[in-house]
């Protein structure tokens, strides 16, 4: 195994001209691709590399797509990317998708059902469609696993974080997601991060209810780090303090209808 301290990316800015890599394990990889852009909104694209293959996780929005295609080629050709898992349909985190396919047809398109009902409006009616509600579990050639863990109203009816069982790390897309214009790429202070993710999480997210009903989904998972779609990603150090975060935030419903009517 190489080892990667993710803390070594908490105090600096990552080169935007190069992938980052998180993880490293024989033949199993997890890379960091982007986006670089100067804005509080900025967006994260992520690649697991098994055997040669590749996974593009949530590959982002069309204007990005340029950007992220030359850092993949930089680890392989396009040709081997064999899936795209898409958390939800935002154009932030899916449109992306029909460049990809019009490089590579049979590019199969991990998501839930309620997204694919969606996804066929950025242009593409027909796809290699894959519903993560039938098919939980990606397994890759190497024997490691992608366990999609579905997440319901956070903040779509269809929205899934996905667990890499190899690195133990938890692609969570739009959960603990962060906004701000200070950014590094991992976090090491919490207490700071959480005020970023406030901002995001009480307005986007339905409620207590539903982002209690999902952290109790992860009890029984050892994560290692939280990888969301924006903002920084949480290591080791700090997931218990995300977890009790998001199972105590008052968001959403808690906060419109504070007087219950």
């Amino acid at each position: 195994m190489n080892r990667i301290d993710l803390l070594d990316y908490a105090h600096s800015k990552p080169a935007f001209d190069i992938p980052t890599c998180l993880f490293q394990d024989g033949h199993h990889a997890i890379y960091w691709l982007g986006i670089e852009q100067d804005t509080a909104f900025r967006c994260n694209v992520y690649l697991i590399e098994d055997g040669g293959e590749g996974y593009l996780v949530d590959p982002g929005g069309r204007p990005g797509f340029s950007q992220i295609k030359r850092r993949v080629e930089q680890i392989m050709p396009t040709g081997r990317i064999k899936g795209m898992v898409l958390c939800h349909q935002d154009p932030d985190v899916a449109a992306s998708m029909v460049d990809w396919l019009d490089l590579h047809p049979d590019i199969k398109v991990y998501s839930s059902t309620r997204t694919h009902a969606l996804l066929p409006h950025y242009g593409k009616p027909k796809y290699p469609a894959v519903d993560i509600v039938e098919k939980p579990v990606l397994e890759f050639s190497s024997g490691a696993r992608l366990r999609f863990i579905e997440a319901p109203f956070l903040h779509f009816p269809g929205a899934f974080a996905s667990y890499d069982t190899a690195s133990g790390f938890l692609f969570s897309g739009d959960i603990w997601a962060a906004v701000g214009m200070d950014w590094t790429l991992v976090s090491d202070d919490f207490n700071t991060l959480s005020f970023k993710m406030e901002m995001f999480h009480t307005d986007y997210m339905a409620g207590n209810k539903a982002s209690r009903g999902f952290t109790r989904k992860l009890r029984e998972v050892d994560i290692m780090a939280i990888l969301p779609q924006h903002g920084s990603i949480i290591p080791r150090a700090h997931v218990a303090e995300a977890i009790d975060y998001l199972n105590d935030l008052p968001c959403g419903l808690d906060l419109l209808y504070l007087s219950g009517q």
